[in-house]
Parts: structure tokens; sequence; C-alpha cells
């Protein structure tokens, strides 16, 4: 008696497989598959990071201070100004996304150790990275429209903002933003 779910002629085209050698070969493949993805996983490992050039860009903080306000201020929370200590923190992490061509919380070393070098002295932080906005205003609005970039800039307890860029010409995205969020 044939089995109600499989079917016992071919697909039009399709040779019969007997079911062991089928199996064999889709677990094979899975197998070979899943090798690739993985040696995909550890890129970094394998190839050296670009060392890309790079170019800090000056930007208007206290006016992107301002729009960060009026965005906060419209779901009802406080100000934030900017702090030169994140600033220099947000400056290290877009220098190196930018030098490594590649958008990583963890290219620059780890978000706790990068504050702590830059002295920061708070008890709630956050950090927001974009690549590829040309202007702040496009950028803001990228991290507005992503709920967990959303949820850092909408933090209670952020007093404190340092941003940056830095553009790295010769990148796939050329424009690499840090955000940097904090209580103090």
């Amino acid at each position: 008696m044939s089995h109600p779910f499989r079917s016992t002629v071919p697909a039009p085209g399709m040779a019969e497989v007997p079911r062991r050698g089928f199996v064999r070969t889709v677990l094979t493949g899975a197998l070979s598959a899943g090798a690739l993805a993985l040696a995909g996983c550890s890129g970094s490992a394998i190839l050296p990071a670009p060392d890309l050039p790079t170019t800090p860009v000056i930007l208007d903080e206290a006016a992107a201070a301002a729009a960060i306000s009026r965005y906060r201020a419209s779901h009802g929370l406080g100000p934030v100004v900017i702090d030169s200590s994140l600033v220099r923190a947000a400056s290290y992490q877009a220098g190196a996304n930018a030098r490594a061509g590649q958008l990583s919380h963890e290219v620059g070393g780890t978000f706790d150790a990068r504050l702590k070098r830059a002295g920061f002295g708070g008890r709630y932080a956050a950090e927001n990275l974009s690549a590829g906005s040309t202007t702040f205003d496009e950028v803001l609005k990228r991290w507005q429209v992503s709920p967990e970039h959303n949820r850092n800039m909408l933090m209670p307890q952020v007093r404190r903002v340092g941003i940056a860029r830095v553009d790295a010409p010769g990148s796939r995205y050329k424009r690499f933003w840090a955000l940097i969020l904090s209580d103090g």
C-alpha cells in the first residue's frame, strides 16, 4: 500500500531517486551550504580588515542635539546637550567603521571599553550607528523608524549625546555615523 503523502511517480523531467540516496544527497548539500555560511560569518578572522582612507566630517553638533531634543520633547522627554567625551567616543567608532568599510558595534572594541576610554561616568548609555546617509536629517529619520535605534533616542534617562560622521569614499557606504547617548 502506498503512503498517502508520498508520490510514487516522479515529477515530469525528474528521475526517481531512491529515498536513502535522496536523503544522503540533501544532507550532503545542506552540510556543504552550512559550512559555506559559517565561513562567511567569520570573514574578518579569515581576511584582514581593510584600512580604508577616511575623512572626519565637521558637523553642527549643537544643531544635531537641538533636533534630537525636539524629537524627544515631542514624546514628553527632556532635552539633550553635547558632551565632548561622547563626541570623542562617537568619532572613534565612526572612524573604526569607516576604516573597516563595514558597520559594526564591535569593530572598535566593545561599547563598554570604548566608553571607559572616553571617560564615561554614567549608568545609562546607548549607541546608534548608521551608514550611507548624506545628512544628519536623513540619518535621524532612519533612526526614528528603526525600533531599536528609536528606543535608544527615547530613553528617559538620556541627557547627553555625542555625534560623529566619518567618510570613507572608497567604501560601499561612503559615510559612517555614530551617535552615543547617555545619562551623564
